[in-house]
């Protein structure tokens, strides 16, 4: 195979933490691989690099233009210099509204169009690719990994419900505040920050749940030992989004040994069972009644597991796999 080069972009967005992940993992277990960010590929270092040399990117609209339009005109100029495969992340859907859906579906479908080979992160994904007249080629499905980490001793229990990730609407904050409210839990956590432009919708969401008798604790940012402690201390992890593609929260609760309580969908379901016994699932009118339950019972929001499909390792070797069979 002609070692493709891993491009990666820097700063926090979870999809370029992931993608620098995905390099390491593979790149463990293929040294050759070489590591890339997008202004390296003008750079002088790597004119010896012949231009038939693969990229393997990942893409999400926000992180590679201001817009939908101008994300997928730089990744189609990468694509007409390179060939270039691609793992789609946070995909277009009906939660995204009227204005911004068809601007993201044509973005898609013309990132999808420009790759060699495509990859998402879940078999809900690739329906929302067909579902979303997106792309109806091949695709390649390859899960979020799991990566348990010893807990130790179980943290006490802070008496909070809490929910993972950037701050964004449609992430199920509200959701959790109001089946905490109903519950009669007063304490919810916010593992993270706003993600950009959201900084007012989370303050706005603080008052609404203050509201309805609920005090949020928002962290911040925190570093990956900070945050696990403080994710194995909440009384019930909560995942209640609306918008959902692939979600790495998901993943990390399981990683801190965590069973939250998740709203059904297409996407947990397919989880749920690829991960028997990780969640804690029921339907939406449910949620109050099984948040309630969890902090009633704290025992069942710990998952017990020691070992779990799709590890690091695994998804590694998938990504080799699948590139090896895009030369052949």
């Amino acid at each position: 195979m002609s070692a493709p080069l891993l491009l990666v972009h820097p700063g926090t967005h979870g999809v370029a933490m992931y993608a620098r992940e995905v390099a390491a993992a593979v790149r463990a277990r293929r040294p050759a691989l070489r590591v890339v960010e997008p202004a390296e590929l003008e750079t002088t270092a790597l004119q010896t690099i012949d231009d038939a040399t693969p990229v393997h990117a990942h893409f999400t609209d926000r992180l590679w233009g201001d817009s939908p339009e101008e994300a997928a005109r730089v990744f189609a100029a990468l694509a007409a210099r390179r060939p270039v495969s691609v793992t789609l992340h946070d995909l277009p859907q009906a939660s995204d509204g009227e204005r911004n859906l068809p601007r993201r579906r044509a973005a898609y479908a013309l990132v999808a169009a420009a790759a060699r080979g495509v990859v998402v992160n879940s078999e809900h994904e690739h329906s929302l690719l067909v579902e979303e007249d997106v792309w109806s080629g091949p695709v390649t499905s390859i899960p979020l990994p799991v990566a348990l980490q010893d807990a130790g001793e179980r943290s006490q229990p802070d008496g909070s419900v809490g929910v993972l990730g950037f701050f964004y609407p449609g992430k199920g904050h509200d959701e959790a505040a109001l089946a905490a409210s109903a519950a009669g839990i007063t304490r919810m956590t916010v593992l993270g920050r706003a993600s950009d432009g959201h900084a007012a919708d989370l303050e706005a969401f603080v008052r609404r749940a203050a509201d309805l008798g609920v005090s949020v604790d928002v962290t911040g940012w925190l570093e990956d030992d900070e945050i696990a402690r403080r994710g194995r201390a909440v009384s019930v992890p909560v995942i209640a989004h609306r918008h959902i593609s692939a979600s790495g929260s998901l993943a990390s609760w399981i990683n801190w040994g965590r069973r939250p309580v998740a709203v059904r969908n297409r996407y947990i379901d397919e989880m749920a069972a690829l991960r028997p016994g990780t969640l804690l699932t029921g339907d939406e009118p449910d949620l109050a009644a099984a948040v309630r339950e969890a902090h009633a019972r704290p025992e069942t929001t710990w998952h017990g597991l020691t070992r779990l499909p799709m590890s690091w390792t695994e998804v590694a070797e998938a990504y080799l796999q699948w590139w090896d069979g895009l030369d052949r």
